[in-house]
């Protein structure tokens, strides 16, 4: 069904669609590509929401040469007003002859509609073309669109024993500095980052986004154990106070919360008792607020709490070539553990890359 230069196109459509990597949220990442007689004569992505979207921007380039040409696009054009006008409208207008699309969008508000239309305007539309790789490129976008809950994202430094630090506490640096680098690049393409306070405390952390070319702070968010906020947070600068979110349980006090407000912080109160913030609940509270993606950053607790609950999509392990010990020091899963390794949480979809002495392990929870 699809030629060799279908794949071609494809493939172009998807690394276009990666340049809007970190920008688009709440929308996809979308690639387009127009093609006549062989040649690209147009192509564009999506930049940021609010902005035009792929296909519009392929066809302003392709001009009159879009008339009977082919349009690659990585997702399914929209067939309603939202931010901006319909693709579908504008894809019939300039005369499109076909439109391959790997898959449908599974927005509730376009899923199947923008197809319909193009066929039912005489355009050929062909689907399926490299799917899994449009859809894996829009794992975050897929899982807020349709549970309205962000995609979580367990990055986590750990040693070959798997402690994240020393039974002081000490956690730096327990990846090189490859691995560091490569987690900024997570920052600037996340919408969010999630840390306990006790790692606030312990740490300081600025989790900020720190590339040499710059780039994009996601979102802080502290999980609030009622424990002392230090004056001398560095996410309570004057910079980053206003971007940094504090979750409280149900039962957190009211002067707690006052507190916190006085200070710049945006307060999230989510659901759990007795200083306990359900992550769970948390989810559902950022997903009302378009975070579409977030990354767990530590520490124990967190990511104990978060495998517990289930709420962990993707996993990032950066392990270090080191031994730690220390029956008290951190691990990466506390708690009181499984009884048989039958019941161990495995991973699959695995990919293993080298950064440095480190390894990163990606992988999903089966």
């Amino acid at each position: 069904m699809f030629t060799p230069d279908d794949e071609r196109f494809m493939r172009h459509a998807l690394v276009l669609a990666t340049k809007g990597r970190g920008r688009t949220s709440p929308n996809p990442m979308v690639g387009a590509v127009v093609v006549q007689h062989g040649r690209i004569v147009g192509e564009g992505y999506h930049a940021r929401a609010g902005k035009p979207h792929a296909e519009v921007i392929a066809l302003e380039h392709a001009g009159g040469a879009a008339r009977n040409a082919d349009l690659y696009v990585t997702l399914e054009p929209c067939g309603h007003y939202g931010r901006t006008p319909p693709c579908t409208d504008r894809i019939i207008q300039t005369g499109i002859r076909r439109v391959i699309v790997p898959t449908i969008d599974p927005n509730p508000l376009v899923s199947g509609r923008g197809v319909q239309r193009l066929r039912d305007a005489g355009i050929i539309v062909d689907l399926g073309l490299r799917s899994e790789d449009a859809t894996d490129l829009n794992e975050a976008f897929i899982k807020f669109i349709t549970r309205r809950t962000p995609f979580v994202v367990l990055k986590a430094a750990i040693s070959l024993d798997g402690k994240i630090a020393t039974r002081t506490g000490d956690a730096r640096w327990v990846s090189g500095e490859r691995s560091r680098e490569h987690v900024h690049t997570l920052r600037d393409q996340i919408d969010a980052v999630i840390v306990g306070i006790g790692t606030v405390r312990r740490d300081n952390p600025r989790l900020t986004t720190r590339l040499p070319e710059g780039g994009r702070d996601p979102i802080r968010v502290v999980v609030d154990g009622l424990g002392p906020f230090p004056d001398d947070a560095q996410i309570l600068q004057a910079d980053a106070a206003s971007r940094t979110w504090v979750a409280v349980a149900a039962d957190a006090p009211a002067e707690r919360i006052r507190a916190l407000d006085r200070r710049g912080l945006t307060v999230l109160e989510a659901g759990g008792f007795r200083g306990r913030v359900s992550l769970e609940h948390l989810l559902k509270r950022l997903g009302e607020r378009e975070i579409t993606s977030v990354m767990i950053e530590g520490g124990e607790g967190i990511f104990t709490s978060a495998i517990e609950e289930g709420i962990v999509d993707k996993f990032l392990l950066f392990v270090a070539p080191i031994l730690v010990g220390g029956k008290s020091a951190p691990s990466l899963f506390g708690g009181t553990g499984i009884e048989e390794i039958g019941q161990a949480l495995r991973l699959a979809r695995l990919r293993i890359e080298q950064l440095g002495e480190d390894v990163l392990i990606e992988g999903y929870p089966r």
